[in-house]
């Protein structure tokens, strides 16, 4: 075993006292002795790298508002990584062309002043949730997801295509939307199933739905960003009733 020696030290006795006290602590800490040279096992706890965290947002954004926006803002904050998308809602008849909608939502998270990043991932569009996660792990194989869905989908998520995969592969982030209650029972049966539930508190809250605005004449230029106000004016999307030309 090495030694530490105290050779023509008699006169540095503060010396001599410490190399004896390194020898002793040599003596009491785990080692491997290789040749003439030591390896220390050092108690040391070395706390494992903390994963990317993705949050994942799809919507149909016909047209995407300020409510979209502040969730956006929202995940910016709390995340690494924000992947958006719009998607086809197979409930919802008389949609605008989906590239139509991808192209609003890129604008409107384009304007948005936030933390984080954030950008549009047009790959991740399918109406089937389960495939949209397939596509997000292998994009982001080693990240911790969570899908962000609204309050009105909280009952309807056991009913969804390959659930049990869904709540498998990520948590669920739920954001309060007007108009629908957080219903505690519903969260209690997502839970005993194994989805790991958290509840959002949005930077701003937006009583305003994108069906509201589609019907709403005028539009209401308070609630969709100046951006896509252009965007909609230019290729003439959602029209008045009462503007369209009548027949005789």
């Amino acid at each position: 075993m090495p030694s530490f020696k105290c050779i023509g030290l008699a006169q540095n006795s503060e010396l001599t006292k410490f190399l004896f006290t390194m020898q002793n602590l040599f003596n009491d800490m785990p080692h491997h002795l290789i040749g003439d040279f030591f390896t220390l096992r050092l108690p040391v706890t070395i706390p494992p790298a903390q994963q990317f965290r993705v949050a994942l947002f799809g919507t149909s954004a016909d047209p995407p508002h300020n409510g979209h926006c502040s969730i956006v803002a929202t995940l910016g904050h709390q995340f690494d990584y924000v992947a958006v998308w719009a998607s086809d809602n197979p409930w919802k008849e008389d949609q605008a062309p989906l590239d139509m909608r991808m192209d609003m939502l890129e604008l409107a998270i384009a304007d948005l002043q936030t933390p984080g990043t954030i950008k549009l991932h047009r790959e991740l569009s399918h109406p089937y949730t389960a495939v949209t996660l397939e596509r997000a792990r292998r994009i982001w194989p080693d990240a911790e997801f969570t899908f962000v869905i609204g309050a009105d989908l909280v009952k309807q998520l056991p009913n969804w295509h390959r659930s049990a995969d869904v709540m498998r592969w990520t948590k669920i982030l739920v954001f309060p939307r007007p108009g629908y209650g957080l219903n505690e029972a519903h969260l209690a049966e997502l839970r005993s199933l194994g989805a790991d539930v958290a509840i959002a508190t949005p930077l701003s809250q937006h009583h305003i739905s994108s069906s509201t605005l589609r019907q709403g004449c005028p539009e209401q230029p308070d609630e969709i960003p100046a951006v896509v106000q252009t965007y909609i004016h230019q290729h003439n999307l959602y029209p008045c009733p009462e503007n369209a030309p009548t027949t005789p």
